[in-house]
């Protein structure tokens, strides 16, 4: 899958709420303060490799700033790893500062607030963006805070390796079928792991990963990118990953779940995520239910009910207060 923009293509009154738009769908939900509207420019390829996104962006002068508000009303609870193609860029999270440029890598949390500025300069700043669900990282997350915006170096030692791939990775990536991409994204997430063990001085922070647990990972990675398939379960996971009903449900429960009770999760997440979204107070709860596999509205509300303790409307008022308006069903 790819998603392709530029705002070359549009009007330039349009240009700045058009780049809000498209980086809050394909990245994380941001504020945006730009100098100069009538000059400016930005365009975005996004590339999925399993449960990782690879983002190559470029853009002028600008101020990102994610907010609590906006942590609060949706937050997919990523990782993103940024690679600094070109100009120069700012990041301020979690207490720590950090001025890049052309080579830096750098760590930035989605469910932390930040502040991202990016200098005026020659031409547009460049930067490649790796994004990943956190729960995919085997290092622990107090762990992985110690480096939220510090600068890494990207052009020695096992941080040249992952910016060696991801170049090669964004050139070579339209070649490459369905399971090349699935299987590139776990290199790129071990190769972001190694980096940022190797800056923590910590080998002993990163779990060994069995076979079965590299499996796991697969298997709830999958389910996170099919969601919306009312046919999702155990069965279609199976089928996925070559192997047997009865195994699928012997590693899940090894992690002390059931495959039906992780999708049931997983898909209630992204509705409470939905409801709490004012950018999609225009459609139903319904609408929200069925875009995550819900086909049946009164199911839907039994579990919602069930896993909140309220419906999912009064859920979404009182999550955004500013949804009430929109219909139910």
């Amino acid at each position: 899958m790819e998603t392709v923009f530029d705002t070359a293509a549009l009007p330039v009154r349009d240009r700045v709420g058009a780049w809000v738009e498209v980086t809050a769908l394909a990245l994380v939900t941001t504020e945006f303060k730009v100098t100069h509207p009538s000059a400016f420019g930005a365009r975005l390829r996004a590339t999925t490799l399993g449960a990782v996104q690879v983002t190559r962006m470029s853009y002028g002068p600008l101020v990102s700033r994610r907010t609590p508000a906006l942590i609060r009303r949706s937050d997919p609870e990523h990782y993103q790893v940024a690679l600094v193609r070109s100009g120069r860029q700012g990041i301020e999270q979690a207490r720590n500062r950090a001025r890049l440029g052309p080579g830096d890598i750098v760590l930035y949390d989605s469910s932390r607030p930040f502040d991202a500025p990016v200098e005026a300069g020659r031409g547009m700043s460049e930067s490649v963006l790796l994004q990943f669900p956190k729960r995919l990282l085997p290092l622990p997350e107090s762990k992985a805070a110690r480096l939220l915006a510090v600068p890494l170096p990207g052009t020695r030692g096992v941080g040249r390796v992952l910016t060696r791939f991801v170049d090669t990775l964004t050139d070579e990536s339209a070649g490459c079928t369905a399971h090349d991409r699935a299987r590139l994204g776990h290199t790129a997430l071990d190769l972001v792991t190694a980096v940022l063990a190797h800056h923590l001085d910590d080998t002993a922070a990163v779990p060994s990963r069995s076979p079965r647990h590299a499996l796991f990972l697969r298997m709830t990675a999958f389910i996170d990118q099919n969601l919306h398939d009312p046919g999702l379960g155990p069965a279609a996971v199976a089928t996925a990953h070559q192997i047997s009903l009865r195994y699928v449900h012997r590693i899940f429960q090894e992690h002390g779940t059931s495959v039906g009770a992780h999708i049931r999760q997983r898909r209630l997440d992204r509705c409470r995520r939905d409801l709490a979204d004012p950018a999609l107070r225009h459609l139903t709860v319904h609408a929200i239910a069925a875009r995550w596999g819900f086909t049946r509205p009164a199911d839907f509300s039994r579990v919602f009910r069930a896993a909140t303790g309220m419906p999912p409307g009064r859920y979404r008022e009182s999550a955004c207060p500013a949804a009430v308006a929109a219909p139910v069903s």
